[in-house]
């Protein structure tokens, strides 16, 4: 028996909505009566027609925003030194239960991987352009897919004379990630990237230049269709499974072939509330070079023979003679002709509802960063401790999301390039490892240290994670940027070496403790003492 299938249509789904008894939903969002939603009818499409058409305008105007706006670049800059901050370091967590392995052999094994990585990671060997270390090319990918939306790597091998390591890594900006002309027909090809069937890149077309140097070099004619329309296409992978693409974008939806500005929600509001601010500026610094109006009865012909027969050159004539005693100053007599009066200039700035104004607008582009108010204009002055710790705390959420994305999606891809060429010069030994390959690449990265708002309590509070075993020094010291391995011998030796000179170290540490926790008591007592005048107790201020 065959079975009848029923076709979906758009043209049959519009034409239902434009029915009369489409307008009776059962959801008020989806209502066509209400005269505020009414207006309102986006188009709803895939994740990459809603992005694609797009991407190039908002990326120029993100990019302008970090150039000319104070606050964006701040931002951008707030993004980049609590994301990775002044500190990258790999540690190397091999999965021993996967490779038969003990504890003790796996950290060895990763004590000795590290040290060899940082001599790649902390050098400008592991940049093709030998410029910047590893660190510095994490910063740029990063910055690069805030600002852009995506950051892209492209692994080469380069052997250099008296260079140990081959593998280097060249920033290409992602406006060079674009469809070849000639083939914007071709479905499985998305601004620029190839894929399979099944969603997973194939290749990436690379422009061999910016498409931007044509304005800036005068690169036309003949000239520039040589050098900037021509394309390279690179297999996202070689056929023994090494990466020779890295794509750094954030994917929100199924489907979706790039990534966008993280300001691109609140752009608008962005680039308003600088115009804003700049006309108030402008408008307050207008008005304060106007001190008074001279006003004068005088007719036409009178006011004339003032200024005699040119009177651009009287009036220049007179401004040299009274620069510099015409000047409204305390005690100041000015005399004017005859039938004027001078009358005096008050204007309308500053704008008493500014500073509310731009507070309500800083606090939505906040949120639309992902950032607290308090962070993004770096202005504590109106929160007390509880406030800070809380914005920081949900800060902190959202910052190490980010780290985990920048860990998975970019540094372990990098980490598994490099012990790749590692292990096949026999640097390291790795039995089995295109077998085992994620066994061995299992790594963690550590990132800048977030700080304490209040060293003494958080101090304490580390202390007492680590007493009642709910923490590890290992997650405590990575929290601050450090390796706790590389703590516990620096301890060791400055241990021994203040034995070997007969001090005591545990003399001031006591003492230290014991002074901080008698003055948190004696806080604690004044605290509780000082009351505001309805009773209730008032709390400190950061």
């Amino acid at each position: 028996m065959a079975r009848r299938t029923r076709r979906f249509h758009p043209a049959a789904s519009a034409s239902a909505s434009a029915r009369p008894g489409a307008a009776m939903a059962a959801h008020d969002a989806a209502s066509g009566n209400d005269l505020a939603m009414r207006d309102w009818n986006p188009v709803s499409g895939s994740a990459d027609a809603d992005l694609l058409p797009d991407l190039d305008t908002l990326t120029a105007r993100s990019r302008d925003l970090g150039r000319n706006n104070g606050l964006m670049a701040g931002g951008m800059q707030t993004l980049r030194d609590n994301i990775v901050g002044a500190v990258l370091r790999l540690s190397a967590t091999p999965d021993y239960r996967l490779l038969g392995w003990t504890r003790e052999k796996s950290r060895e094994w990763g004590n000795i991987t590290e040290a060899k990585f940082r001599s790649w990671a902390e050098t400008v060997e592991c940049d093709a352009s030998r410029t910047q270390n590893l660190l510095g090319l994490t910063l740029q990918a990063l910055g690069g897919a805030m600002l852009n939306g995506d950051a892209l790597g492209l692994p080469l091998w380069l052997p250099r004379p008296g260079s140990r390591w081959n593998t280097r890594l060249m920033m290409v900006e992602s406006d060079r990630l674009m469809t070849p002309v000639g083939l914007e027909h071709r479905e499985d090809i998305r601004k620029g990237i190839e894929f399979d069937k099944w969603g997973a890149p194939v290749a990436y077309h690379v422009l061999k230049r910016h498409p931007g140097d044509a304005f800036a070099f005068g690169f036309y004619g003949m000239t520039r269709d040589a050098q900037l329309m021509e394309w390279d296409r690179i297999p996202a992978f070689t056929p023994w499974g090494r990466r020779r693409v890295i794509h750094l974008h954030d994917k929100e939806r199924t489907g979706q072939s790039r990534g966008k500005p993280v300001v691109s929600a609140v752009m608008r509001e962005f680039h308003m509330a600088g115009k804003y601010a700049a006309n108030e500026l402008q408008a307050s610094l207008a008005n304060s070079l106007v001190a008074a109006f001279l006003e004068s009865d005088l007719d036409p012909a009178s006011a004339a023979e003032l200024f005699g027969e040119n009177p651009r050159e009287a009036w220049n004539a007179s401004v040299a003679q009274t620069r510099n005693i015409r000047q409204l100053k305390g005690a100041a007599v000015i005399p004017l002709p005859a039938g004027a009066r001078l009358s005096s200039f008050t204007p309308g700035r500053p704008n008493q509802a500014f500073e509310a104004f731009m507070l309500a607008s800083l606090r939505h582009i906040a949120a639309g960063m992902n950032l607290p108010y308090e962070l993004l204009l770096k202005d504590f002055s109106k929160s007390n401790y509880s406030s800070a710790r809380a914005a920081l705390l949900e800060a902190w959420r959202y910052f190490h999301g980010r780290r985990r994305w920048l860990s998975d999606y970019w540094l372990r891809a990098i980490y598994e390039l490099w012990l790749e060429e590692a292990i096949n010069a026999g640097e390291i030994e790795a039995p089995g490892f295109y077998e085992n390959r994620y066994a061995y690449v299992r790594a963690r990265f550590i990132f800048g240290g977030r700080g304490w708002v209040d060293p003494v309590k958080e101090a304490q509070a580390a202390a007492l994670r680590i007493e009642t075993g709910i923490s590890t020094l290992e997650k405590e010291c990575a929290e601050q940027g450090d390796d706790f391995e590389e703590v516990m011998d620096q301890r060791a030796i400055e241990m021994r070496m203040a034995a070997e000179r007969g001090l005591n170290t545990a003399q001031p540490i006591a003492v230290a403790l014991a002074a901080s926790g008698q003055a948190s008591r004696t806080d604690e007592d004044e605290g509780a003492g000082k009351t505001s005048g309805n009773g209730q107790t008032e709390e400190t201020t950061a």
